[in-house]
C-alpha cells in the first residue's frame, strides 16, 4: 500500500524545520547506506548524533503519533528515529531496496523496516527533479509532494530519488516496524478502519457497526506481532 498524507506539517512549519536543519552537522549520505545502496547514493544527510536532528526527529514522531490516518495505516510498533537529507547539484539515489532490519545507533534496539516514510520539506516548485520513484507490483510511481506532506510505502519496494538539477530537495526519511508485518494485511485493516469511521459519521446501524468493529479487532488480534 502506498499512501499520501497531506499537511502533516504546514508549509510554514516545514520552512521552520529547514531553517533549523541548516545549522545541523551534514555528512555524506553514504554513512548510513549498505554496501549495494552506497554505490548509487549521492546526497547529504544530518549526522545521526546531531542534537538538532534528534530534537526535530522527536517532533516528527510526536506529530505522527497524534495523526489518526498514519496510526491506522502504519499500525506502528516501533518508529526508527527520523533522519534528514538534502539533494542538489545533480545528486541522486539510484534504485535500491532498504535494509530489512536497521539498528538504532547508541541503543540495542533494532527496527524491522515494514513501512518506508518520506516527509517532504521543500516546496516542489523550488527544485527540479528529485522525484521519489517507487516500483511495485502495480507499476512505477513518481512522487513529489508539497512541503509538509508525507508518503508511506512498503519497505520492500524498489525505489530511487531522481537527480536534482535545480534548487535543493529537503526531506526526512525513516521506517516503521508495524504491528502487522504483511503489507496486504495492513491494507485490508486500513480499508476496514476507514469504512468504520465513515459509517460511524453517517450514523449507520449500531449493531452492524459493532459487528464490523469486532471483525477488525479480531483480525488485528490474529495478525499482530506484540
Amino acid at each position: 500500500m502506498m499512501l499520501t498524507l497531506p499537511d502533516v506539517f504546514t508549509p510554514d512549519e516545514a520552512a521552520r524545520l529547514r531553517e533549523q536543519l541548516a545549522d545541523a552537522s551534514w555528512v555524506d549520505g553514504k554513512s548510513t547506506a549498505g554496501a549495494q545502496s552506497g554505490e548509487v547514493k549521492r546526497n547529504r544527510q544530518v549526522d545521526e548524533d546531531d542534537p538538532i536532528g534528534r530534537v526535530l526527529g522527536d517532533e516528527i514522531i510526536r506529530r505522527l503519533t497524534a495523526h489518526a490516518v498514519f496510526m491506522s495505516a502504519a499500525l506502528p510498533r516501533r518508529i526508527y528515529p527520523p533522519l534528514f537529507n538534502r539533494y542538489a547539484d545533480g545528486e541522486s539515489f539510484g534504485f535500491h531496496v532498504d535494509n530489512a532490519v536497521r539498528g538504532i545507533k547508541g541503543v540495542r534496539e533494532r527496527v524491522r523496516t515494514d513501512v518506508s516514510c518520506t516527509l517532504f520539506l521543500a516546496e516542489p516548485e523550488s527544485y527540479d527533479g528529485g522525484e521519489l520513484v517507487i516500483r511495485d507490483t502495480y507499476g512505477t510511481h513518481a512522487v513529489k509532494l508539497g512541503a509538509g506532506d508525507m508518503v508511506l510505502y512498503p519497505g520492500s519496494s524498489l525505489h530511487k530519488v531522481e537527480p536534482v538539477t535545480r534548487g535543493e530537495r529537503w526531506a526526512s526519511f525513516f521506517w516503521v516496524e508495524s504491528l502487522v508485518r504483511q503489507d496486504q494485511w495492513r491494507s485490508m485493516l486500513f480499508d476496514m478502519d476507514v469504512a468504520i469511521q465513515r459509517l460511524t459519521a453517517q450514523q449507520a446501524d449500531k449493531d452492524s457497526l459493532l459487528e464490523l468493529t469486532g471483525v477488525y479487532h479480531n483480525l488485528l488480534r490474529h495478525w499482530a506481532d506484540v
